[in-house]
């Protein structure tokens, strides 16, 4: 792995740890000539997945993108690192492995809400936000509305069924 700073092909790994429980492993280098030490992450390369786009376009997944949009919603929240990258890795997860080479990017957006939901109401509320794209303040009122009633456990059922609904849909 070539230095970051100084370009020199050989430096030392100084440590390594399982990340996204087994999924992938975290490495620190440090090189030799500068001492500069940088992280590196290996994983498994997967087959390629493509998302096909509300409006019919196909793009390959990215994993990337994906992790930034997450990142994006839970600025200022005390969500951490970790749990953004085991919700990425976690989603990564259902969407290899159901098996299907193409997924639509509703999909995508609903494995993120509902793990967004369960990790940080704000987060949440942002993601939805730009995900559902809330043309006025009575479309935003009623995703309130929806979580505020799972979280006294009105309607609570109905959610469940819903999510089991959606994890079915993309198993199958």
């Amino acid at each position: 792995m070539k230095c970051t700073q100084c370009q020199l092909s050989d430096t030392k790994v100084i440590e390594s740890r399982d990340v996204s429980e087994g999924e992938a492993i975290r490495r620190r280098r440090l090189c030799p000539a500068c001492n500069y030490r940088f992280t590196t992450y290996e994983r498994l390369e997967r087959p390629q997945l493509v998302v096909i786009k509300n409006d019919g376009t196909r793009q390959l997944f990215d994993r990337d993108k994906l992790l930034a949009g997450i990142y994006h919603s839970c600025e200022k929240t005390p969500v951490t690192t970790m749990q953004i990258e085991r919700i990425v890795s976690d989603i990564e997860q259902t969407l290899y492995g159901c098996g299907e080479s193409e997924v639509p990017s509703g999909k995508i957006g609903n494995l993120v809400m509902e793990r967004l939901s369960l990790v940080n109401e704000v987060a949440y509320v942002r993601f939805a936000s730009v995900y559902r794209r809330f043309k006025d303040i009575e479309s935003f009122e009623q995703e309130l509305t929806r979580m505020r009633a799972r979280e006294t456990g009105q309607g609570l059922h109905e959610h469940r069924t819903e999510q089991v609904d959606e994890l079915e849909s993309v198993k199958a």
